[in-house]
């Protein structure tokens, strides 16, 4: 019996070799990595696996961009064109969604984050990713926000507009229709 976080053998083998053929197909994206090496490591990371799953199947077409170099563990990040779509019309955090009285959004960034396991992307790694292709041309994604912009009620996004990689600031409880979240799994 599996537990809710956990997948069946069927829907892990599924999530492999979704993942592998993305490997495969971007290989720009992470020179030199080999795959068999990164399925051993999500063939023993079973949390894991399962967060990855909470990635692909909310549309965020995840791929790993980078190995840190302390820990040696491989970076997962949504690489989805747009911000994912399943993750799109959501305030910024719980505090935000909680201090919306009316017309409040289904969820926040954060806080499908935690419920997936995942973090959201900082500033320096939406730069990285962004080196990596043309993300968010036509939507935007919540940035894992500074506290000493959270704490005025604010939170950052990022886009690319014009051939540029611009970072924005918004009510933390706000909330479009093209701003969703980019999430980064280290395993």
């Amino acid at each position: 019996m599996t537990t809710k976080k956990e997948l069946t053998p069927t829907q892990q083998d599924e999530l492999l070799r979704i993942l592998e053929e993305r490997f495969e197909k971007n290989m720009d994206r992470h020179k030199g990595y080999q795959w068999s090496k990164i399925e051993a490591k999500l063939e023993a990371s079973p949390q894991k696996l399962w967060s990855l799953d909470e990635m692909e199947t909310t549309g965020g077409e995840p791929d790993v961009i980078g190995q840190d170099k302390k820990t040696g563990e491989y970076l997962f990040v949504d690489c989805s064109a747009e911000s994912p779509k399943g993750r799109r019309s959501i305030c910024y955090d719980h505090d935000a969604l909680e201090s919306r009285k009316t017309h409040k959004p289904a969820d926040s960034a954060v806080g499908m984050a935690n419920e997936m396991g995942i973090d959201l992307l900082t500033e320096e790694q939406y730069h990285v990713l962004q080196q990596l292709g043309n993300f968010d041309t036509k939507t935007s994604s919540w940035l894992k926000t500074p506290s000493t912009v959270r704490e005025l009620g604010g939170a950052i996004f990022g886009d690319r507009r014009f051939g540029r990689i611009f970072i924005y600031h918004n009510g933390a409880e706000s909330y479009y229709g093209a701003r969703g979240f980019r999430g980064i799994l280290s395993v």
